[in-house]
């Protein structure tokens, strides 16, 4: 399957019910995130995580101790499944997703997916995401590591002043020109600096196509 990057969007799942089949601790990882997003979870699975056990418990996600039923996609808008290395149960799902109208997506099987889920960094209100359109996925990990340690708690109080300064500039200036040349001035002199250190392999990787290169122009001088 060739890679497809998709058409990035956030979901607004708050208030809206999401199913998540299978029990596991990233099945666990993935209902908090819906949790902290607002979502309605409900957990389909005979067995369950030990944080999913006190998520339940607590009766912040409702837990169907049991197998997958068709029922359970009745008025869902996403469904996360999380039950590995069966593309049968898969290709069942999305085949149900097109026919209902929800988004899908299965852990290990991006072409019975009708959604990606990329590597997120949070820091306080700002959310960055990465996706290598399922090509590479081990490096949006190791993107995301970095990443969390640039955007710091620094950062995240600077995403936090500039919010209160954004309400006071629209509480107290009407016009709108001028709340926008006070927020560019805000953030005059901001730059996300970095560069990227290559793994040995790579420069290796490179230096022989450059040879390879370099041997195929002195044979068509030569010729």
């Amino acid at each position: 399957m060739a890679p497809n990057p998709g058409f990035p969007l956030v979901l607004d799942v708050k208030g809206w019910p999401v199913v998540v089949i299978g029990g596991d601790e990233e099945a666990a990882e993935k209902s908090q995130r819906l949790l902290e997003s607002g979502a309605k979870v409900t957990v389909i699975s005979p067995t369950l995580h030990e944080k999913l056990k006190q998520l339940a418990a607590s009766a912040k996600v409702i837990h169907r101790g049991r197998h997958f039923r068709e029922t359970d996609l009745e008025q869902t808008i996403l469904v996360l499944n999380m039950i590995r290395g069966d593309r049968e149960f898969a290709k069942m799902l999305l085949g149900k997703a097109r026919e209902k109208g929800f988004l899908l997506w299965s852990v290990d099987l991006p072409e019975a997916s009708s959604v990606t889920m990329p590597a997120v960094v949070a820091s306080g209100h700002a959310r960055v995401a990465i996706s290598t359109s399922g090509v590479a996925p081990a490096l949006s990990g190791f993107m995301k590591e970095d990443l969390e340690r640039i955007l710091d708690g620094e950062f995240a109080a600077f995403v936090e002043w500039l919010g209160q300064l954004r309400e006071q500039a629209k509480a107290n200036e009407p016009d709108a020109e001028k709340r926008r040349t006070l927020l560019r001035e805000a953030l005059d002199g901001f730059r996300l600096l970095g560069k990227v250190q290559y793994p040995k392999v790579w420069q290796e990787e490179r230096a022989k196509t450059a040879a390879a290169g370099q041997d195929v122009k002195r044979a068509e001088s030569q010729s």
